[in-house]
């Protein structure tokens, strides 16, 4: 997804609290748990294509950093996790494969081979 959709879901939950003027179309919603936002179109007004989004899923990555305790010390360990393994991943601290705090999610796209 580009930046500017980011940044616009951002701003709506941001406002969520603040009341959200009558004039924005977005609605947040409560679903499991979780608000979400629905997006239909892209920043264009263009209907996604569902092929285009998997591709870009495939070629996405994650870098996910995590606080534990070592030797008595906080370390950070930054995780490389291709995005179909990201809720894998995520699964493993639910059933204690993995231990610590997830501090954050950053995504990236690796440099393509020369």
């Amino acid at each position: 997804m580009s930046d500017e959709i980011n940044q616009k879901v951002t701003n709506i939950f941001s406002r969520h609290n603040k009341d959200l003027p009558p004039s924005t179309k977005e609605k947040v919603k409560f679903y499991a748990g979780f608000n979400y936002v629905r997006i239909d179109r892209d920043s264009n007004g263009n209907k996604f294509n569902p092929d285009l989004l998997l591709q870009y899923a495939s070629n996405c990555h994650y870098i996910v950093r995590v606080m534990r305790e070592n030797h008595g010390e906080t370390v950070l360990y930054n995780y490389d996790v291709p995005n179909e393994d990201l809720f894998k991943f995520i699964k493993s601290f639910e059933e204690n494969t993995l231990d610590g705090k997830i501090i954050e999610i950053d995504k990236y796209f690796p440099e393509e081979s020369a």
